[in-house]
């Protein structure tokens, strides 16, 4: 069949984005035949050049019955692919707390340092900037290119003492000290305070801008407060520990229900008793939690040798991981993940908001309507216009921080049910008197469970084995 009556026969069409082509019979006789050579010349005499099909132009020379009735695919494009993101190349170590502590055949654990000491000297490089790469181009069915589409930029997040060059893609340290990660990935070098000894009263409390090193105790009523890391290489009491960084405590917490250990990063422990602690993102001990509150941004992980957490509540953003929870007596334990302690509290101070918003409302309008009143019978005297004025703006303040805190309750809710990563690992076993709590279902365990995990499926809390 010649050109023009293979025209009289098909249609070639293509897609918006040019990345696909399709062939239409617009009629079909008796009389109508082709071979592949002459479909592929007449497709490509229509413009289609690139991505032919050429088994599927074969099938229809073959049958072309099968292919009459319908819009058949003939070529297919290629989109271009993102690239690789850029990203920051770090001079030291950086344990972000993305790894997951080893475990030997003992049952011993190896838990990563969370606070390393990383000296620096002021110039010393700290960091560079890896410049993000194209992916590979693509192509339309007719042959036009599509540019590459490059990976997506990082930038430092510049914490104190810390300088670019000219061309923001190094860091370097401004002064001689320890660099420091805080929170939301923040690199800082900060100076060192070093307490040879207990926190007592004859050191007193202690607030610093940078990272305390504590050689001894932190004893029952006293505060430390640090704008980098606490490392306390003894044990605290009922202190109040607050660091904008990461907190190490070499022999434990045993606080006796006082005071609080509270780190924007990570906190590393060997046991927690009686205590409140929380962290940003993640709670390290490598031995237990006994009757503490315990609230971790992402994950509180307590899997040594003994690995036990019994009474108390813990809760995780996303994965507690511990060898044995609850104990024989039926301990009341409490286990929850699925819910960042952050958001929750964020969202009933939301809620708060709201409330006292709406509350201002009211008494705004009440006003408003006496004040309108006066002014219809003119009796507005200067002072209450102003006070008119006032109350209006008020009113106009107080409907945008409602409309603002709604769609901040929204954002935090769609996060909380987003509860698929949200899981309760148990390496050895779960008793009975356990509350397990996923997101917005609970489960209480009946019967005591060896080597299982706890995770939402189909709408409820499931048991599946537990694999390391």
């Amino acid at each position: 069949m010649d050109h023009q009556q293979l025209d009289s026969y098909l249609r070639i069409q293509t897609s918006a984005d040019k990345l696909s082509a399709f062939i239409t019979f617009n009629r079909i006789t008796d009389e109508f035949s082709t071979v592949l050579t002459e479909l592929e010349v007449f497709v490509r005499s229509k413009g289609i050049v690139h991505g032919i099909k050429l088994d599927v132009l074969e099938q229809i020379c073959i049958n072309p019955l099968a292919y009459c009735r319908e819009q058949t695919l003939i070529a297919q494009g290629k989109s271009s692919a993102p690239g690789s993101d850029g990203l920051i190349r770090y001079v030291f170590e950086v344990d972000n707390g993305q790894r997951k502590p080893a475990e030997d055949l003992d049952g011993k654990i190896d838990l990563k340092e969370v606070t390393q000491l990383k000296n620096v000297k002021r110039g010393q490089l700290i960091a560079e900037l890896v410049e993000p790469q194209p992916g590979p181009a693509g192509m339309t069915v007719t042959g036009e290119v599509i540019e590459p589409k490059h990976g997506k930029r990082v930038r430092f997040k510049i914490g104190k003492n810390v300088v670019m060059n000219g061309e923001q893609t190094s860091l370097y340290a401004a002064i001689d000290g320890l660099i420091t990660m805080t929170d939301k990935g923040k690199v800082n070098v900060f100076p060192v305070y070093e307490v040879n000894g207990d926190v007592n009263y004859s050191v007193g409390n202690i607030d610093f801008v940078g990272t305390v090193v504590i050689r001894g105790n932190v004893l029952n009523g006293f505060r430390v407060r640090a704008s980098g890391d606490i490392r306390v290489i003894g044990g605290v009491e009922g202190a109040e520990l607050e660091s904008d960084g990461s907190i190490e405590i070499t022999s434990g917490i045993m606080a006796g229900n006082k005071g609080y250990v509270k780190a924007a990063v990570n906190v590393k422990s060997s046991f927690i008793q009686d205590g409140n602690v929380y962290a940003g993102e993640d709670v390290l001990v490598s031995q237990s939690i006994m009757h503490s509150a315990v609230k971790a941004g992402r994950n509180v992980i307590c899997s040594g040798a003994k690995g036990l957490i019994v009474g108390g509540m813990v809760q995780a953003g996303e994965v507690v991981l511990a060898r044995t929870m609850g104990n024989a007596m039926s301990t009341a334990t409490t286990i929850e993940v699925g819910v960042n302690p952050q958001l929750r509290e964020e969202l009933l101070e939301l809620r708060s908001t709201i409330k006292q918003s709406i509350e201002s409302n009211e008494k705004s309008e009440k006003a408003l309507a006496i004040l309108d009143q006066l002014a219809s019978a003119g009796q507005l005297t200067p002072d209450r216009l102003a006070l008119r004025t006032k109350l209006n703006a008020t009113k106009r303040q107080s409907v945008t921080m409602i409309d603002e805190s709604k769609t901040r309750m929204l954002e935090i809710e769609k996060m909380l049910e987003d509860t698929e990563r949200s899981r309760i690992d148990i390496s050895g076993t779960v008793y009975s008197g356990t509350k397990i709590v996923i997101g917005r279902y609970t489960k209480f365990v009946k019967d005591s469970a060896q080597r299982i995990t706890f995770r939402l499926m189909d709408g409820d809390i499931a048991l599946v084995p537990y694999h390391n």
